[in-house]
């Protein structure tokens, strides 16, 4: 496969990564209205896209479509997880 459909598959999974990272958006949410959920999953996710950031800045290429979904996912993570401890 070439580097330009290679790049397009990237960005493709990075999209399709930041709508699933939107649905904390929801417990966000919840977490505000008095519901809080569970911080588990958000912390690890939000420990697991802080690595992978760390892959994509640490590559000599940097991959700006892991880098990009992936500091989406750990502000979104670590804004649930606060939003359910101090909601």
């Amino acid at each position: 496969m070439n580097e330009r459909a290679v790049n397009r598959v990237g960005w493709f999974a990075a999209a399709l990564a930041v709508v699933m990272f939107t649905s904390y958006l929801d417990q966000i949410r919840l977490n505000l209205s008095g519901n809080p959920g569970s911080i588990i999953l958000p912390i690890a996710t939000a420990v697991n896209c802080l690595a992978w950031v760390s892959y994509a800045l640490l590559k000599e290429k940097k991959d700006w479509p892991m880098f990009s979904c992936n500091a989406f996912g750990v502000l979104l993570g670590l804004a649930t997880a606060l939003t359910a401890v101090w909601a």
